[in-house]
């Protein structure tokens, strides 16, 4: 089963209204739960450490990490347009520019970055996980906002590493 596969499986069960669906196909074995409150929106779950090429799932429940679904209409910008190398999500969740509301941004367009640097925070399952650069450069563009789901893959920064 792809990834694209199962965040298609994640949508669907949390646009039907179900609370919990179990998925066994051979040995891989996904179970997407949502939570149902009124402060909450519905919360997916998939396995963290399946890698992109899916190979097999151990026969043990793999762990799990959330993500907020949301209808995802606008798709980002071309990244072409800007010169540089792209900072990608390693994962889905919410993306964050501070390490919390009364913080400032970790960076900001035309900062210089070390190679190692926190750049983001991606919110999944209640866990923050510090995004870092991946080559020293200077940010030329932030390509997501604040406070809004990003998905696998999506790019969140450019970098010039000149």
């Amino acid at each position: 089963m792809e990834l694209k596969e199962i965040q298609n499986l994640i949508k669907f069960v949390a646009k039907s209204g179900a609370s919990e669906v179990n998925l066994e196909m051979g040995e891989i074995k996904i179970t997407i739960k949502t939570e149902k409150s009124e402060t909450a929106a519905p919360m997916a779950m998939m396995p963290q450490a399946a890698p992109v090429a899916m190979a097999p799932v151990p026969v043990a429940p793999a762990p799990i990490a959330a993500a907020p679904v949301a209808p995802v209409e606008a798709e980002t910008a071309p990244v072409a347009e800007a010169a540089g190398d792209t900072i990608k999500s390693p994962i889905i969740g919410t993306f964050y520019r501070k390490p919390s509301p009364d913080k400032p941004n970790f960076v900001e367009v035309g900062d210089h970055v070390n190679e190692g640097d926190t750049l983001c925070v991606i919110e999944a399952m209640k866990l923050f996980n510090e995004i870092e650069a991946e080559m020293s450069g200077t940010i030329v563009k932030i390509l997501v906002e604040d406070s809004t789901p990003v998905e696998f893959d999506q790019p969140l920064f450019v970098i010039d590493p000149a």
